[in-house]
């Protein structure tokens, strides 16, 4: 851990402002080896924040579960276990909103009422929309205002309640299952098999800046992709490339990708 990184790692001034809010209140509580956190961070936030930081002791990216895409840093003394995270104390809250199942509101409605009723983007986590509820996550100190206030998500009426992390209902989310041979695991190859538009547009689109993998910008369309690496594109949306499976007889790389629908 180094915070000298912190001008290495940035690629704007709003990043560097960032990286040292998070370096502050990590290494804080590292110093004090007290419980420490962060709020919300996107892929790319987190991403910076592993170089930043490194793989130290007691350190967690943690959303409420698994899967998660939005996360804190959470740092754990050494008289805490990880299953602290789980625990009522934890600094992640999972709140339930029930609705009437005919109403049918989505991610978009629900992100739109959070930030219409003054909540800034960074106490949320992933918002996880099902056909009678929705589960979302917060840091904790927001909950209680949010089960007092947040009451409708545009015409939707809302019944809030707080939630145990172990009984979130996470939805899978809904894909397209692509098999597909490439000459190569190009971040355009990739791209243009999961998106089914040609190579050049592909390239065109990471070259033009609206690509990134695992969170990151990448504007280079040679990068090699990973098994495991999932890529969004700017007005396409977001592809994972699920597995690789080796070379065919015509030595060509054989490779499953999900495309998010």
């Amino acid at each position: 851990m180094d915070r000298n990184n912190i001008e290495k790692i940035a690629h704007n001034p709003e990043d560097r402002m960032l990286l040292a809010k998070l370096w502050d209140k990590i290494n804080a509580g590292i110093r004090k080896n007290i419980p420490a956190h962060t709020t919300f961070l996107s892929p790319r936030e987190l991403e910076m924040a592993k170089y930043l930081f490194g793989e130290p002791e007691g350190l967690y990216a943690f959303g409420g579960y698994s899967d998660a895409e939005r996360k804190m840093l959470i740092y754990l003394p050494d008289y805490l276990e990880e299953s602290a995270l789980w625990d009522e104390d934890s600094p992640c809250v999972c709140l339930r909103a029930t609705f009437y199942q005919g109403d049918s509101p989505n991610h978009r409605d629900f992100l739109g009422a959070l930030m219409g009723a003054g909540i800034g983007r960074e106490t949320v986590g992933d918002i996880c929309v099902g056909k009678e509820h929705c589960d979302f996550f917060v840091i904790q100190e927001i909950a209680p205002y949010i089960l007092q206030n947040f009451t409708s998500a545009g015409r939707t009426k809302l019944h809030m309640e707080l939630l145990p992390l172990a009984q979130a209902d996470i939805p899978e989310p809904e894909v397209k299952e692509i098999k597909d041979t490439m000459a190569s695991l190009r971040l355009d190859s990739v791209i243009s098999s999961g998106f089914r538009i040609g190579r050049s547009l592909a390239s065109q689109y990471v070259t033009s800046g609206k690509a990134a993998i695992d969170g990151l910008p990448c504007e280079k369309p040679d990068k090699t992709v990973s098994e495991g690496s999932k890529i969004s594109v700017r007005g396409l949306g977001k592809i994972k490339l699920v597995q690789v499976n080796g070379r065919t007889k015509k030595d060509r790389i054989s490779v499953v990708i999900h495309r998010y629908v």
